[in-house]
C-alpha cells in the first residue's frame, strides 16, 4: 500500500500542476510541470521547516523513499521507450541508419572523454577537487541525451523528418553504450577490478546492447504473430502491455538492456502491424492508449525531476561549478557531433544548422538523474549529482524551450540544397 499511496500523491500533484501549467504559465506541458516543481521546491528548501513544516515534510519522506534508480530505469522508463519506438517509422530510421549508429556510439565515448577531463581541470578553478574517476564518471552519466525528454520535446519542435529521426533514433540507442561505459568506469571507481581490454569490453557491449536488441525483435515478432489472430482492441492491449512487463523481466534475468529490448520491440511492432490490415478502431485504441501512458508517465517523471531538488543536500554550493559542467557538457556535445559528421562527410552532407540542431537537441533528463543516484553514497557522489541536477534543469528548461526558435527548417533546406549544388558541381 506504501507504494500506491505514493504514486496517488504524485498523480494528484502531476494534475495540479498540469493544469497551473495549462492555464497559467502555458510551456510544454512536461517543462511546465518540472518548473512549477522546481519553485514549489526551492520555495520548501528556504522557508518550508518554518512556514509549512508538515507539508515540507510529507514530500521530503516521499521522495526519500523512492527509489528513483528502480522506479525509472526498472518500470517507467520501459513503458515510455516503448511507446516512443511504436511512433518511429523503420524507413526512416534506416535512412538515418550510420548517423544514429555512429552518435549513438562512438558520439558517447568522446563526450564521456571530454566531460572527464574538462571538469577534471575547470572545477578545481572553483575550489572543488573531484578525482578524475569520478569526473569520468560524470562523463559517462550526463553524454547520452535522454530519449524521454528529446521524444517529448521534440513534439514542440517544428522539424524535418530526417533531422527529427537523427535526434530521437540517438536518444533511443545510446543507452546501450552508455550503461556499459558507465558500468566499468562506476567499477573503477569503487575500487572493483575490471578488465579494461577491448575484446572483454566489446563482449559485454555485444551482451547487453546486441542482447537486447535481440529479445526485443524476437518479443516483437512473436506479440505480432499472435495479434494478427485476433483482431480486438482489448487484447491487442493486454498482450503490448505483456510485453513492456514481461520483456523487462526477461532482459533483468538475462542481464541484457532492458530500454532497448523495449524499443526493439516498440520499434518492430509499430512497423510490422501496419502490414496487415487492424481494424481501426483496434488501431485507434492501441495508439491512443500509448499515448495516454506517454503522457501521465512523462509527466509523473518530469514532477520527480522537480521535486528531486528536496533530496539534494547543499546545491546552492554547486551553482558555479553546475555552471561550468555545462558550458563543460555544451562543448563536449559539439565535439561528439562535429567530429562524426566529418568523418561521415563522404556518405552523409550535414549542414551547419543541422550540426547546431543536433548539438542544441541533446537534451538531458532523468536517466542522468537516475545513473547519477544509482552511484554509492559519499562525497564525490554527492557533488556528480548536484552538477548533474544543474546539467539536467539546464538542459531540459534552456535547450528545451528554444529548440523549436533554433530549428529553422526553411534554412536548414537551403543550406542543404546548397551543399548538394556543391558536391554535384565537384562531380562534373
Amino acid at each position: 500500500m506504501e507504494l500506491y499511496y505514493s504514486f496517488s500523491a504524485l498523480i494528484v500533484l502531476a494534475s495540479i500542476f498540469s493544469y497551473l501549467n495549462y492555464r497559467f504559465l502555458k510551456l510544454p506541458s512536461t517543462i511546465g510541470i518540472m518548473v512549477i516543481a522546481i519553485v514549489v521546491s526551492i520555495f520548501l528548501v528556504s522557508f518550508g521547516e518554518t512556514v509549512l513544516p508538515r507539508t515540507f515534510g510529507h514530500l521530503h519522506n516521499l521522495m526519500s523513499s523512492i527509489d528513483f534508480t528502480e522506479v525509472l530505469m526498472g518500470a517507467m522508463l520501459n513503458f515510455l521507450l516503448f511507446a516512443g519506438g511504436i511512433h518511429i517509422n523503420i524507413d526512416d530510421l534506416k535512412e538515418q541508419f550510420w548517423p544514429v549508429v555512429i552518435f549513438s556510439t562512438a558520439g558517447v565515448v568522446i563526450s564521456t572523454f571530454v566531460v572527464g577531463f574538462g571538469v577534471y581541470y575547470l572545477l578545481p578553478l572553483v575550489g572543488l577537487q573531484l578525482p578524475f574517476i569520478y569526473c569520468l564518471l560524470f562523463g559517462a552519466l550526463i553524454s547520452p541525451t535522454d530519449p524521454v525528454a528529446v521524444l517529448s520535446i521534440l513534439k514542440q519542435a517544428n522539424v524535418s523528418k530526417a533531422l527529427e529521426t537523427k535526434v530521437a533514433g540517438e536518444s533511443l540507442f545510446n543507452d546501450g553504450m552508455a550503461v556499459v561505459v558507465f558500468t566499468v568506469v562506476l567499477q573503477l571507481a569503487i575500487g572493483n577490478e575490471v578488465d579494461l581490454g577491448v575484446e572483454s569490453i566489446g563482449i559485454l557491449l555485444l551482451k547487453e546492447a546486441g542482447g537486447g536488441l535481440l529479445l526485443g525483435v524476437i518479443l516483437g515478432w512473436v506479440t505480432s504473430r499472435l495479434m494478427r489472430e485476433v483482431d480486438d482492441y482489448i487484447i491487442s492491449v493486454l498482450v503490448t502491455l505483456s510485453v513492456v512487463m514481461g520483456g523487462y523481466l526477461i532482459a533483468r534475468q538475462m542481464h541484457i538492456s532492458g530500454p532497448l529490448t523495449m524499443v526493439a520491440a516498440g520499434l518492430f511492432m509499430g512497423n510490422f502491424n501496419v502490414k496487415f490490415k487492424m481494424k481501426s478502431v483496434t488501431q485507434d485504441y492501441l495508439i491512443k492508449f500509448w499515448e495516454l501512458i506517454d503522457e501521465i508517465l512523462n509527466a509523473v517523471l518530469f514532477l520527480f525531476i522537480g521535486f528531486e531538488l528536496l533530496i539534494i543536500k547543499d546545491l546552492s554550493h554547486f551553482m558555479i561549478p553546475g555552471l561550468i559542467a555545462i558550458v563543460v557538457v555544451l562543448f563536449a556535445r559539439f565535439i561528439s557531433i562535429w567530429g562524426p559528421t566529418k568523418f561521415m562527410s563522404f556518405k552523409t552532407r550535414f549542414s551547419p544548422q543541422t550540426v547546431k540542431v543536433l548539438v542544441w537537441g541533446g537534451i538531458r533528463g532523468g536517466v542522468s538523474i537516475a545513473l547519477a543516484l544509482s552511484i554509492p553514497k559519499g562525497e564525490n557522489s554527492n557533488i556528480v549529482l548536484s552538477i548533474t541536477y544543474c546539467v539536467v534543469v539546464f538542459s531540459i528548461i534552456v535547450q528545451g524551450l528554444t529548440i523549436a526558435k533554433v530549428a529553422n527548417p526553411k534554412k536548414i533546406a537551403k543550406e542543404e540544397e546548397e551543399q548538394e549544388n556543391v558536391a554535384l558541381n565537384n562531380i562534373d
